[in-house]
């Protein structure tokens, strides 16, 4: 057997074994690059040491730390609390209107903060509560919190969309118009879903709030939907890169929080600026190991074999696409998002554009796979963060997700159909 066929079986083994064994997955990356390196004949504990700088040395990534700290600013400063009593004051005295509030609410934050675990903690901390009280189902309710959750890694700000844009040098700002679209698509997908889980549930309705009252929630939460406007519309008009756009997002949440709605003390500020450091820690960490294990994985020739494999599918785009969701969907049931696209891709995109699929299409694409492999046990980050909050068996949240999972796999396979439904807005906003 060749090096690099050995390789390829140290990384695959290395990898399953390191996370069986419960090893952090930056870590696992780490000496699965190092364990490759040895195969390869390649060990050089400099180089090893210059691409865990250069995975994170990257202005781009910048906005990561930024959009974290905006998402934690938000939860703190009551911006996030506005947006759900917004909506509650609209839809909430309807059967089933919790439900419709989580899934307006889960798209209007995720226009916000761009991290699915930050939208999905603040949006089971209010309305769990208050959906046990109400008798809703738990684990239903946790479900649907949770997909919502995941929507905000598709809505422009997006995190992931930073990393896979660092990742494969696609332009972030094109991808962030890619995902306006899907992402109304999926919350659209979540209310029908919604609405027919409802058909089995005997749920209460409620008395409608006055006009006046449901105005007056609007006006308190003016300053919360003031804030995508002005991150979308100052990138979309060039006023401000995507990482410029994260500063300002930050700036704003915090000038919100203070002098605004003046929810949170200045004694407040540094556990948000510590808990927004541990996070971002967690996601440099996860890009630096990420850069040795790719880097080990290009010089063992993986992409060369991949596409040898996939090379008979160039030829038909939808079903290469097809084929790559497959694999990436039981990607996702073992691997979080920002591991995927660090580590596969780099590897899938220059198939995908030898295949004349669009690389801006393809990253929606991408992301949108992670970010529903994120509520797909075993790993299920975001299923977990609901279970933690709700104090719910995890099995029950996993019940629960079952029917939102299959709108958002069917949702995924209509792109796959039509990619002008991604590709056509993109080229109209542009």
């Amino acid at each position: 057997m060749s090096n690099e066929g050995l390789a390829f079986i140290v990384f695959c083994v290395g990898m399953l074994a390191l996370m069986g064994i419960g090893m952090n997955m930056a870590l696992s990356l780490v000496l699965t690059g190092a364990a490759m390196a040895w195969v390869l004949d390649f060990w050089d504990t400099q180089l090893l040491a210059q691409n865990l700088v250069a995975g994170v040395d990257s202005f781009p990534l910048l906005a990561v730390p930024f959009f974290i700290l905006a998402g934690e600013l938000m939860n703190s400063g009551g911006i996030s609390r506005r947006i759900i009593t917004m909506a509650q004051a609209w839809v909430g005295h309807i059967k089933g209107g919790l439900g419709f509030v989580a899934i307006g609410a889960a798209v209007l934050m995720a226009s916000m903060s761009g991290s699915a675990l930050a939208d999905t903690a603040a949006l089971a901390t209010i309305l769990m509560p208050m959906m046990r009280q109400q008798g809703y189902p738990m684990h239903t309710s946790a479900g649907l919190i949770a997909s919502g959750g995941i929507i905000a890694p598709i809505i422009p700000p997006s995190m992931p969309f930073v990393i896979y844009g660092v990742t494969t040098n696609t332009s972030i700002s094109s991808l962030f118009l890619s995902g306006i679209v899907p992402g109304l698509i999926m919350g659209a997908g979540l209310l029908v879903a919604w609405k027919l889980v409802l058909r089995d549930l005997d749920l209460p309705e409620g008395q409608p709030l006055p006009l006046r009252e449901r105005l007056q929630a609007t006006r308190k939460a003016f300053w919360a939907m003031l804030m995508p406007l002005i991150i979308i519309g100052g990138m979309k008009t060039g006023v401000f890169t995507p990482t410029e756009a994260a500063v300002v997002a930050a700036f704003y949440a915090l000038v919100v929080a203070l002098f605004i709605h003046r929810e949170m003390k200045a004694t407040a500020v540094y556990g948000v600026l510590v808990r927004a450091a541990k996070t971002t820690a967690i996601v440099m960490f996860l890009c630096a190991g990420a850069q040795v294990a790719s880097y080990m994985i290009t010089l063992a020739d993986l992409p060369a074999t991949l596409t040898g494999w996939l090379g008979p599918l160039v030829e038909s785009p939808r079903l290469l696409m097809v084929v790559m969701m497959l694999v990436l969907i039981l990607v996702g049931t073992a691997l979080d998002l920002t591991p995927t696209i660090l580590i596969f891709a780099p590897v899938m995109l220059p198939i995908a554009v030898k295949a004349g699929i669009d690389p801006v299409y393809f990253g929606l694409m991408f992301v949108l796979n992670g970010a529903i492999g994120l509520i797909t046990p075993p790993v299920g980050t975001v299923l977990n963060v609901v279970a933690g909050v709700g104090r719910l068996p995890l099995h029950q949240v996993i019940k629960g997700v079952n029917p939102f999972l299959i709108t958002y796999t069917l949702i995924l396979f209509l792109f796959v159909l039509f990619p002008q439904i991604v590709t056509a807005p993109v080229a109209w906003m542009r």
